[in-house]
């Protein structure tokens, strides 16, 4: 079991992984829509949008971005998919758009990695 202190780092390190994130997105044109959505069993790092396509973003944070890439579960996609379906039904406009699940890999030294279609969503 980790330490309260591990804790507090994890938290402070995803946080900061999810700036980092967000200013990547920016750099490409992205309107963030929402960020650290959550709802009953899902939840979602960042909602962005970019012309005609709405982004479900995973942020994901390790030493390198293999590991990063690696750390997307199975049970971390449907909990995605959750929220995406909770979202888009408060936000009907989205309907008629593009929707994506991105991540976006960061590791410490190096250039945030945006990976886009990296999540399979299922979104009925």
């Amino acid at each position: 079991m980790r330490s309260a202190d591990d804790r507090r780092a994890a938290l402070w390190q995803g946080l900061t992984a999810e700036r980092v994130a967000i200013a990547a997105l920016r750099f490409k044109f992205y309107a963030i829509l929402a960020c650290r959505y959550r709802v009953h069993g899902g939840e979602i790092d960042i909602i962005a949008r970019r012309g005609d396509t709405i982004a479900f973003v995973e942020v994901k944070v390790r030493p390198t971005l293999d590991e990063a890439r690696a750390a997307i579960s199975a049970e971390k996609r449907r909990r995605i998919s959750r929220a995406a379906r909770v979202w888009l039904a408060s936000n009907s406009f989205a309907a008629a758009l593009t929707l994506r699940g991105d991540a976006v890999f960061v590791a410490p030294w190096r250039w945030p990695r945006h990976v886009v279609s990296a999540i399979d969503l299922d979104i009925g």
